[in-house]
């Protein structure tokens, strides 16, 4: 087998690449730009292209597939000259779903959650010794892959997003994997550029719903109102099964989680993490996992990548920092962490880096996001504003759309002069952020508070 990568330089198509030289398949590729972490673990497979930049002679009929990344144009000579030649051309979820056809194909899916979640059972099946194919969305601790394909594995475990397929699909990637077993975790309108309506973007799920094989099975989240729409309705041949936030106390090293007659110590915390618990549990209880077997072996688990990842901790002092930007994951981590830390000042920062939260028409859905915070703080730099080509946004508009409230701030410096003014004992710092507030060292930044205490 021969298979060429059209962008392989990107986050998620350098996994797969990598994967299938594992499997003992062919992989070439190129890109315009490869940057880290990308460039070094390609050139360590010895997939590493020779030449930087597009070059349609790469094409060839011996060729038995081309995968398509996001980051190539429609007009890519690579692409044009693999049209001419007839080749197959696959997206990347197209091309996972070719390698796991005749798997049992386990999907998550949802506004939010969905890392969490597939870390969650891939944590417990690696304790439990099984052997299952995968792909995750983002880079995990222990893993040098985020994809693992091979010819003996009964299960693939998919992370599902709803973001589009390549330049020349425009199908959410989750519509491509026809799982066999799905959940939902939850739906909080995303990716507004693409969904322009709350509306279509349920619907996406809708059809993800409807695509389930038969006798598949839905686990839903009956907690948030639009997935249990979804999860009640009447499927034929299709097994629904809900799941809710358990019952569990906080302690001081986590949670003390109560179910069905046993208590399970764990190192994570918060209701939104444990209700995520939920659906993994039942995600392996639907691959043969018992569930005492699966919360036993959840006991060490602390987390996915950068979600609610402790960067120091302190008697007195702890600091976070976590991936939260959309307004469900905002609210749903901020109040998990007043939650384990009932009484101490929390305070809270978020940077406004995504095209979507940085969209005027946007804002007014972070309203209340940040209400569980004592002291909260919206970053967003007015250049990445422009770079997007987004009409400008004002810090009076951004602090009007979270209700009031919240210090808003379009300097680095400022929120770094916010955080140091605060008295740090009995406290959380909260650094919420897909970026990282323009080149604020969290290691750094948090060795110096506790320098303070």
């Amino acid at each position: 087998m021969r298979v060429h990568f059209i962008a392989i330089g990107g986050s998620a198509m350098h996994n797969l690449a990598i994967a299938l030289n594992r499997k003992g398949i062919q992989v070439s590729g190129s890109d315009d730009e490869i940057f880290e972490p990308s460039r070094t673990r390609l050139d360590k497979e010895g997939i590493l292209p020779a030449h930087i930049g597009w070059d349609a002679n790469r094409i060839h009929s011996d060729l038995d597939a081309v995968i398509l990344g996001m980051h190539a144009r429609e007009d890519n000579p690579e692409l044009l000259r693999a049209r001419e030649l007839q080749l197959p051309i696959y997206s990347y979820p197209e091309y996972l779903y070719e390698q796991s056809k005749d798997k049992v194909r386990v999907v998550i899916g949802g506004s939010h959650g969905k890392t969490t979640i597939t870390s969650m059972l891939l944590h417990a099946i690696n304790k439990l010794g099984l052997n299952v194919d995968y792909m995750v969305g983002a880079q995990l601790e222990g893993y040098d892959c985020m994809v693992k394909l091979t010819n003996d594995a009964k299960y693939m475990i998919l992370e599902g997003d709803e973001y589009l397929s390549s330049p020349i699909d425009r199908r959410p990637k989750f519509h491509l994997y026809r799982p066999n077993v799905a959940l939902i975790s939850g739906i909080a309108w995303d990716h507004i550029n693409v969904f322009p309506t709350f509306e279509n973007y349920v619907q996406q799920f809708e059809i993800f719903c409807d695509l389930i094989e038969p006798n598949g099975t839905l686990i839903f989240n009956a907690e948030d109102p639009e997935v249990r729409k979804l999860g009640e309705q009447k499927r034929e041949g299709i097994t629904a099964i809900a799941y809710q936030t358990p019952s569990f106390e906080p302690t001081e090293s986590g949670t003390l989680l109560h179910f069905e007659g046993q208590s399970y110590p764990l190192l994570i915390f918060g209701p939104h993490n444990l209700q995520n618990l939920m659906g993994a549990m039942n995600l392996g209880q639907s691959i043969g996992i018992k569930n005492s077997d699966f919360l036993t072996a959840m006991s060490d688990f602390t987390g996915a990548g950068k979600r609610l990842q402790k960067v120091i901790e302190r008697p007195d002092f702890v600091m976070f920092k976590d991936f939260a930007h959309s307004p469900s994951k905002l609210k749903a981590t901020t109040a998990a962490v007043k939650h384990q830390y009932p009484s101490r000042k929390v305070v809270a920062c978020m940077e406004l880096h995504t095209f979507s939260s940085l969209k005027k028409e946007f804002l007014p859905h972070y309203e209340g996001a940040m209400m569980a915070a004592d002291e909260a703080l919206v970053y967003f730099n007015p250049e990445v504003v422009h770079h997007k080509k987004l009409e400008p946004i004002s810090v009076e508009q951004v602090s009007a759309g979270f209700g009031g409230g919240v210090h808003v701030k379009n300097e680095t410096a400022d929120v770094l002069s916010f955080i140091r003014s605060q008295k740090w004992n009995n406290a959380v710092l909260l650094m919420m952020s897909s970026g990282n507030f323009d080149g604020i060292d969290y290691d750094q930044l948090g060795a110096e508070l506790c320098e303070t205490l």
